[in-house]
Order: C-alpha cells, then structure tokens, then sequence
C-alpha cells in the first residue's frame, strides 16, 4: 500500500496533464477563424469578379432603358352637330365595332329642315312643269307667227302684182283703168308691206317669248338642283343626330350622359385600338449598334415575371426634346451638355397581343433590352416581314 505522501504527489501530477495539452490545442482555433475570413473574402471576390464580369459584358453586348412607354392609336369620338342626347349605347370599357352606334341624338330639327326642303323642291318641280308648259305655249304663238309672216308674204306679193297691174294698164297712153283703182292697189301694196313688217316683228317676239321661257326654266331646274343640295346637307345633317364609331376598338373616358346638349367638335368618348406599341426613349450614346429588324425583350411593369419579344421598327426623326412645346435652347454661355434621348418604335406580334386579352394597354411602364450584336440578316428579314404582321 502506498502512503499517504505518494498519493498527495500523484494527485498533482494527475491534474497537471490536462493543464499541459491545453497551450498545444490553443493554435488550432484561431487558425480555423483565419481559414473562414479567408473563405468569405474569396466567396465576396469571386461575387465582385462575377458581378463585373457580368456589368462588361452586359455593356458591350446589351442595351437597356427604363424609359419606355406602352402606345396605341386612342380615337377621339366627338359629335358633328349640336344636339340633346336622346339615347347613350355604349359603357365604360366597352369593345365596339367600326360603325356601331354609340349614342343618338334628339332628331326633330333636322327632321324639320329636310321637310322643309322637300316641299321646296316639289314646289320648285311644279314650276318647272308650268315653264314647260308656257315654252310649249309660247312656241305654239311663234309657230302662228311664222305662219302669218308667210300669209303675209303672199298678200304682199299679190298686192305688188296688182298694183304693177294697175300701172301698166293707167298712164299716158292708155287708161284702162280708173286713177281710184291704181290708187287701191298702190295702197294696198304699201298695207301689205307694213302687215308684213308686223308679222315679222311679232314673230321675233314670240321668239324672244321663247328664249325668256326657257331661260326661266333654266332658273327653276338651277334652284331644283341647289335645293336637292340643301336636301343631301340636310339628310347628312340628319345622319348625324347617329354618332358611331369610327374604328374598332374599346371605350374609354366617357363623358356622354342622356339628356346632355353636345356641341360640334366636343368629345364624348375615346376607343383605343387593340393594336399597340412600345415607345422606348434611348440615349443617343445606346443607338450606334442598334437598327431595325432587333428582337427586343420587354419586361411590363404592370405584369412582373412575363416577357415579351419585340422588334425595333423605327427611329423617330429627332430627339424628344426636338418635339417639346418650348424645345431648350443651347446656345447660351453657360452650356452643359445634356444626353439626348431618342424614341424607337418597338411593334410587337399581333398573336402576341391578343393573347393579353387587352391586358396591354398604352400608358403602362416597361423596360426594353436589346442584344446589339444580333444576325444582321435575320433583322432584315424581320423588317421585310415587319408590315405583313403590325397594322
């Protein structure tokens, strides 16, 4: 058995160990601390390497704004004559036809014009039909006339006949017949000469009667036909108390109730084309590469997560600034340079549209991307195809 003294020795040495092992483990931890710094400072490298590889490549392969529009043709509706609304046909968001008939005016005072406007005509008729007449009449005394002119001529004739007659049978050697006799038929030659004149005159007024006549009628069939003007003004005018729709398409903004009075010009709907559009305003920095024909993604805000394929179609013909109501003037001392933005027209596939269900709509936000570096020749044959599939 042990005593005492070597136990009380075996018990420090016993507790000693472990003291002793722990300074050896002391390294370990902070090496491994070091290891995890260094793990997330390449992971945060790597990150950052990837990230800006990504930016470069993006900004020599891609082009991209925020500024873009959804646009599409909105028509607006206004009335063509003034008028109460007697009927309204249409609500809001409604889709309509070309032709259809969006509201009706109250139509009696155009009604009344058009009536009135017709019994001025048969009016008009009626006296034609009496300047028919007349000429008919008029031509009938100048025809007497001229056959009076004719009984004329022959009593003249025989009246010259007598009195050479006459002449031959008194004079100076002979005296046949009585100087009275001579006398007559001297006057009656000079009767005969002066009815003759009359005839005549009164034949060249029966002709002047014509001529008057027809130049009357002329007048009348001149008022007929203004008035069968008036009555195609007044019959349009009459048309109009129709309102309709001069495209097809969906209601908006509706401002027409029953029983307003409406003036010509002033607008009572609008109807927006199913047809649409994407107005994108690029910097004129992105437009070097860029021509018609590209694919384009569009990303719509209003439908997060859903992407659509465009194509550019057109540049606008100047900047937006150009197109401003007071266009900023850089001719000035303090000048700073501003990047301009130019809209490019970016049509969509007609499939592609309907297949929204009208959820695409001009106003909304999107954001257009294009690859610059597209097959040239593929992007022209999308824009030989372009007009076969955008209206």
């Amino acid at each position: 058995m042990s005593s005492p003294q070597q136990q009380e020795q075996k018990g420090p040495t016993a507790v000693s160990a472990p003291a002793a092992q722990a300074p050896q483990d002391a390294p370990a931890a902070p090496a491994k601390s070091k290891r995890k710094v260094l793990i997330v400072a390449a992971i945060i490298a790597l990150v950052a390497i990837g990230a800006g590889g990504r930016m470069w490549y993006r900004s020599h392969n891609f082009v991209e704004t925020e500024n873009a529009y959804v646009a599409g043709h909105v028509h607006p509706v206004s009335a063509r004559i003034s008028g109460v609304v007697t009927k309204v046909l249409i609500d809001d968001n409604q889709v309509v036809r070309a032709g259809d008939v969006i509201a009706e005016l109250d139509p009696f005072d155009q009604g009344v014009k058009v009536e009135q406007i017709q019994a001025q005509i048969a009016s008009a008729e009626q006296q034609v039909l009496q300047a028919d007449a007349q000429i008919m009449q008029v031509k009938a005394q100048a025809s007497s006339a001229t056959a009076q002119v004719a009984q004329s001529q022959a009593q003249l004739l025989r009246a010259r006949q007598d009195a050479d007659r006459f002449g031959q049978l008194y004079n100076d050697q002979m005296k046949a017949v009585s100087k009275a006799e001579l006398d007559a038929a001297v006057a009656g030659r000079a009767s005969a000469v002066a009815d003759l004149a009359a005839r005549k005159d009164n034949a060249a007024a029966a002709r002047a009667q014509i001529a008057a006549a027809e130049s009357a009628r002329d007048v009348l069939k001149a008022q007929v036909s203004v008035l069968r003007v008036q009555l195609k003004d007044a019959q349009q005018q009459l048309a109009y108390n129709h309102i309709l729709a001069p495209v097809g398409g969906r209601i908006g903004k509706r401002s027409i109730e029953v029983g307003q009075r409406v003036q010509p010009g002033q607008q009572l709907t609008a109807i927006v084309q199913d047809n649409v559009w994407l107005t994108a305003n690029f910097k004129e920095t992105q437009l070097a590469e860029m021509h018609p024909g590209q694919e384009v993604k569009v990303t719509i805000d209003a439908m997060p997560g859903k992407e659509l394929i465009g194509t550019v179609e057109s540049f606008a013909p100047a900047s937006g600034a150009q197109f401003a109501l007071l266009p900023a003037d850089n001719a000035t001392g303090n000048f700073t340079k501003i990047v301009q933005r130019v809209p490019v027209k970016i049509v969509f596939k007609p499939e592609d549209i309907k297949a929204l269900n009208g959820r695409l709509v001009p106003g909304m936000s999107a954001i257009a991307e294009v690859a610059i570096h597209q097959d040239e020749n593929k992007s022209e044959r999308k824009v030989a195809a372009a007009p076969a599939t955008v209206q």
